[in-house]
């Protein structure tokens, strides 16, 4: 960047904005169904297959101990268990029969808030913003790790 150049505005602050809005969207829908948008994205990944914790925060791009914290409403509904690994320190996430019925529940839902904003926003323009936040996140990806390899030196 040339340093005569000014910054375009802060990204960080708008997509965190912007995040707040989109999860009050889908948080209105879910609240239906007694579930938060953070839960339900928890119990759909974990739907997919038994996943260990560390492995999970990873999928969900989260500090373990986030994610750990984000469990504990989960576990005590009785929607998701930890099972022991291969080794005795490993917790799998595992969900249950009834964080099956649930999660299929609100996938009810959450279709009715993606398809809510679909429609404001349209297919196309939904569909090139998720290819552009894909896009972003895999060339972060590398800078992220930079940062991370250098505060760890």
């Amino acid at each position: 960047m040339n340093p005569i150049e000014k910054p375009l505005g802060c990204t960080c602050f708008k997509l965190r904005k912007l995040t707040r809005a989109m999860s009050r969207l889908y948080d209105q829908h879910m609240a239906t169904v007694g579930l938060k948008t953070t839960q339900y994205s928890l119990l759909a990944n974990a739907a997919r297959a038994p996943l260990p914790v560390a492995e999970l925060a990873d999928t969900l791009g989260m500090e373990r101990t986030t994610l750990t914290r984000n469990l504990k409403p989960l576990l005590d509904a009785g929607w998701v268990v930890l099972k022991s690994g291969a080794d005795s320190r490993q917790r799998i996430v595992t969900i249950t029969p009834a964080g099956q019925a649930k999660v299929e529940q609100a996938y009810l839902v959450w279709r009715q808030a993606q398809l809510a904003f679909e429609q404001l926003m349209g297919r196309d323009a939904v569909r090139a913003l998720n290819t552009q936040l894909e896009t972003t996140m895999l060339q972060l990806t590398p800078l992220l790790e930079e940062v991370h390899h250098e505060s760890t030196e």
